[in-house]
């Protein structure tokens, strides 16, 4: 590694721990670089930030960001947390399956899992401590369940995957359905054992027969969107991208037209915040874009592929390595960024070991879906603490079982590729 890399790297990281946002730490970086150890015009900066937007796969981030918003505040996320109830609400700890069952359900319709945690948690944290789970424990679930919100397609990390490592973003959609059931169905199971033996929640949900096919009516519309967009996709129908401005169209017809339950001035609202969030996503995508083009400039990910190819290490050994430095970089950064940053440097590690690329971007995905519940950066902890009121910590604290399901489920999907690859029939 040249010391202009080395430079390079000692830069970002120093201007990380002044806490400087991301995005600025990545573009004040690289343009140092530029300036200092290229000769290229700096009017290539403004270039490379412009081509790196120029991009049809990420129009459909904006758009997914759009959707989850319109279902959050139009009653879609409350009517699939009926269903959830109707379904799993009269188990012991039905209240708690419910929660994670919802965050499920809404994950299959937002693409984030901040979203998700608002969406479920500001509608089952207050219910939850009212039948008597305390606070910690249903701040850490729905912290927890809410990560479900990247790995469940639609995902907005897995659009950044495919974008960066030109893989098909439908593919990895695809695949993250298995692994999302499986991660949801060990937190259901963990739920019911803890509710039994730390005696939560003992009281059931009853239900009539009449009044949950009720709250399933209510629901169907919410719940035919997943089906509707990954039906479009995989029927030809329309591309990734289309299908985000469709959910987008269906969820606006839905929610003012049929439920009307959002005025023109909240229309206005949504999308006002829509467009706030975007643009930080994008800004963010931008100056991680113009690094990894520095990166190139410097032979980096060539340089650390040439390394682990001539260690001769396994692709399980691999595997196993790329899992703990990502769940370590969970920790410290946001999904997106590390993705943009990462991912062009394993990347052709992976593919030289063998490693299928949709099924690596899954284990990727699913250690950032933990780095969501980890400290410093873990941004579910800090949603849920504004809903809850309890500090990140203690809700990192609380949420520690989950994350240790999570990681079986991590376990299991990188040493057993089938779970994710399965549906796509790869061999």
């Amino acid at each position: 590694m040249s010391g202009a890399s080395i430079v390079l790297f000692v830069v970002f990281f120093l201007l990380l721990l002044t806490t400087l946002p991301i995005s600025y730490s990545l573009g004040l970086t690289t343009f140092l670089y530029i300036y200092y150890y290229t000769f290229l015009p700096l009017e290539q900066v403004s270039d490379t930030l412009f081509n790196a937007l120029n991009s049809f796969p990420l129009m459909a981030i904006s758009f997914f960001v759009l959707a989850a918003n319109i279902m959050t505040r139009g009653g879609i996320s409350r009517r699939l947390t009926e269903a959830a109830n109707a379904v799993v609400g009269g188990l012991p700890g039905g209240l708690g399956i419910t929660a994670v069952l919802s965050c499920m359900l809404f994950a299959a319709i937002s693409g984030s899992s901040a979203a998700t945690v608002v969406a479920i948690g500001t509608l089952l944290i207050p219910a939850m401590i009212k039948a008597g789970y305390g606070r910690d424990f249903p701040t850490g679930l729905i912290a927890t369940s809410g990560g479900l919100g990247i790995l469940i397609p639609p995902s907005v990390p897995m659009i950044v995957y495919g974008v960066v490592t030109e893989t098909s973003v439908g593919d990895l959609f695809l695949a993250g359905i298995v692994p999302g059931i499986m991660s949801g169905l060990l937190l259901m199971g963990l739920v019911a054992f803890r509710a039994r033996r730390l005696n939560l929640g003992t009281e059931t949900i009853q239900m009539s027969t009449q009044e949950r096919l009720l709250a399933f009516r209510d629901a169907i519309l919410g719940l035919i969107l997943p089906a509707f967009v990954l039906g479009g996709i995989y029927g030809g129908v329309f591309t990734p991208t289309e299908a985000a401005a469709m959910a987008c169209f269906y969820s606006l017809i839905v929610t003012v037209f049929v439920y009307r339950e959002m005025s023109f001035k909240e229309l206005v609202d949504v999308f006002v915040r829509s467009a706030r969030m975007s643009a930080m996503i994008m800004f963010i995508i931008a100056n991680a874009i113009l690094f990894t083009f520095v990166l190139s400039l410097e032979r980096i990910p060539s340089e650390v592929a040439n390394l682990f190819i001539q260690a001769d290490l396994s692709k399980w050994v691999f595997l196993l390595l790329v899992n703990i430095l990502f769940l370590i970089v969970g920790c410290l950064m946001d999904s997106i960024g590390a993705i943009l940053i990462l991912a062009p440097i394993l990347y052709p590690v992976a593919t030289a070991l063998g490693v299928d690329p949709v099924h690596f971007g899954i284990i990727i995905i699913m250690n950032f879906e933990i780095g969501a519940i980890t400290p410093p950066v873990g941004i579910n902890l800090f949603v849920a603490s504004g809903i809850s009121r309890l500090s990140a910590l203690r809700i990192a604290k609380a949420a520690i079982p989950n994350a240790l399901v999570l990681l079986l489920a991590l376990f299991l999907v990188t040493y057993i590729p089938d779970i994710a690859l399965a549906i796509l029939q790869r061999d």
